[in-house]
């Protein structure tokens, strides 16, 4: 049961992450940060077992580390 709902909580975030592809008009910053946050939400669902704190935590620190990142690239 477990395999099934990390699995699920993965593909909502891919799907999440494809739907994003369709702004156009974000920054590179943005963009970053967004890629940064689904990566890091499917990481810490997959490292917690699926659990939505281990995911959110993800998330936010996907986010952080995407948006450090973006600030160097013009």
């Amino acid at each position: 049961m477990k395999t099934i709902k990390v699995t699920a909580t993965a593909i909502l975030a891919v799907a999440a992450l494809v739907g994003l592809g369709a702004c156009g008009d974000m920054s590179r910053r943005n963009r970053d940060m967004a890629i940064g946050a689904g990566a890091g939400a499917v990481g810490g669902a997959v490292l917690t077992g699926g659990s939505a704190i281990g995911t959110i935590g993800g998330a936010a620190v996907g986010g952080v580390i995407g948006n450090e990142v973006g600030k160097d690239r013009k």
